[in-house]
């Protein structure tokens, strides 16, 4: 009777979009072999926005008003746009959650050698890229500790688009990105990782139809214009990264204005891991 009513808890959870994830949690899926996310302890189903900087606990009471209630907090990162977080502390964490907001940590570090960008510090050609991702990692986990962050959280690479055809680009890269995520893992974090459907995105399932291990537990693609779906991107295998591994950025770089406030933001549909914050 008692793992009955667990059960049913758990489904009642699921459907008011978030859900503690029993201990061992591990999907049948076609991603499980290369991706596992044992460890991760909630999973949030529904709206979210991502925004540049940290919105203010003032703000994130007024946009109770809005469709979202998961938010993207740039936490760590060399790359980060916006690197000074006037808000962002473990006293704004709890007190987001207090208010109901589902949070998922974004780290920026080092990104692709052939980014199409000139403003980002480039992953080192040679022998370095393991070790430069296993540094990043094991900072990006310091620094979620830090915030109160817990053990089962997801933190979620962002690496902008990149020319994934490139042969030699594409291997620096992905060797930087398996020792990354298999560093967070190795910390007791669920790896994510945060990418262009049309490069980083498409470059993580060729690896995983390749038969390559260690790749990120969590795809969070960014295609815009479209339909906000989980299920439907055509870059992704319909059973890899399910269920619950999958994030869509569907819009980019739009304003809202909910509560009096406004704020320039990147709407996402989640399906996912999200922070437990203690």
């Amino acid at each position: 009777m008692d793992a009955r009513r667990r059960i049913i808890g758990y489904l009642v959870a699921l459907m008011a979009g978030v859900a503690q994830l029993p201990a061992g949690y591990a999907p049948a899926t076609a991603a499980d072999a290369n991706a596992p996310m044992a460890k991760a302890r909630a999973v949030f189903r529904g709206r979210a926005f991502d925004t540049c900087q940290a919105p203010s606990l003032v703000t994130l009471r007024a946009w109770k008003t809005s469709p979202y209630r998961g938010v993207g907090v740039y936490f760590a990162g060399d790359g980060r746009a916006c690197p000074r977080q006037r808000w962002l502390s473990h006293a704004w964490l709890t007190g987001a959650r207090d208010l109901g907001w589902r949070v998922l940590p974004l780290y920026v570090g080092s990104q692709s050698p052939c980014v199409r960008s000139e403003t980002k510090r480039a992953i080192p050609i040679g022998d370095e890229p393991e070790d430069q991702g296993a540094e990043e990692a094991v900072e990006a986990v310091e620094k979620a500790r830090q915030l109160g962050i817990l053990p089962g959280s997801p933190i979620y690479l962002d690496m902008e688009a990149y020319n994934d055809k490139d042969e030699d680009c594409a291997a620096v890269t992905l060797a930087f990105v398996r020792s990354w995520s298999s560093t967070v893992a190795r910390h007791g974090y669920v790896s994510g990782f945060y990418s262009s459907a049309e490069s980083g995105i498409r470059h993580m399932e060729r690896a995983r139809r390749a038969g390559v291990k260690s790749l990120p537990s969590v795809m969070w693609f960014a295609r815009w214009r479209v339909a906000a779906s989980t299920a439907n991107e055509r870059t992704l295998s319909k059973s890899a990264w399910q269920p619950h591994r999958r994030i869509h950025q569907y819009a980019g770089e739009v304003s809202e204005t909910h509560g009096g406030r406004k704020l320039t933001i990147d709407r996402d549909l989640v399906d996912a891991p999200v922070a437990v914050i203690g």
